[in-house]
């Protein structure tokens, strides 16, 4: 790539770096109407769960930003299946056991993790282990494994707020549910924008610079979540 096109690729993703930094994507919180209602409701809450768990995945950046690397160089539907197929096996499975079983993880930590998560996948599609350490892990069990820690990450937005034990697996199936609704509908505008892309030559041309970007964007995220778990700590 020359330098003319490694600058423009740069220039592209300053936006979305900015956009990383603001304060309202790096917070990753619950937002004040969402966290009144989880404070006062005392019962089974379907629709409402059904539409938080939507929302949280919508807006859940860093579950984004991990799936679009997961799904980058991914051309076959059947793969595409495969992986975010495991991604919601992991993360499912830890967001029910962690609520239900109340085993809490510290969030900072946890989202410092996930951060890395997303540093992980920009590094793994740039060939970096293979080009610095000769191998190549098992991309899909690495998949399912970080599923394993965001799950963990949403479970730890819920249990801040002490649900009542009611109907509590109803509402956490509901809100389960919901976060792979709102995954799909994000899944959905990545792959037609990435199809998109892929159209044009420009997709292999900058698909350094913007795994590069995913990668920075993952250290931004860990590094923020880190400075909050020293501070906090």
């Amino acid at each position: 790539m020359t330098f003319a096109k490694r600058r423009s690729a740069w220039l592209m993703g300053l936006p979305f770096l900015l956009f990383l930094l603001s304060p309202g994507v790096l917070a990753h919180g619950v937002d004040a109407n969402t966290k009144h209602f989880l404070l006062a409701n005392q019962g089974v809450a379907i629709g409402p769960f059904l539409y938080i768990g939507a929302k949280h995945m919508v807006t859940g950046y860093d579950h984004l930003l991990f799936l679009l690397g997961v799904i980058f160089f991914l051309f076959r539907t059947r793969d595409v299946l495969l992986y975010v197929s495991l991604f919601t096996l992991g993360h499912s499975v830890t967001l029910l056991f962690g609520v239900l079983s109340n085993v809490t993880v510290n969030p900072f930590l946890i989202d410092a993790i996930i951060g890395l998560s997303v540093v992980y996948k920009g590094f793994d599609n740039l060939g970096g282990f293979r080009r610095l350490f000769g191998f190549q892990p098992n991309t899909k069990l690495a998949v399912m494994v970080f599923g394993l820690f965001h799950g963990f990450g949403l479970a730890t937005k819920l249990q801040d707020f002490s649900l009542p034990q009611e109907g509590l697996w109803k509402n956490l199936l509901a809100f389960n549910v919901g976060v792979e609704i709102g995954q799909f509908v994000a899944l959905l505008f990545i792959l037609i924008a990435l199809d998109f892309w892929r159209r044009h030559r420009s997709f292999y041309a900058f698909s350094t610079a913007t795994n590069t970007l995913l990668m920075t964007g993952g250290l931004i995220l860990f590094g923020y979540q880190l400075t909050g778990y020293l501070i906090n700590v």
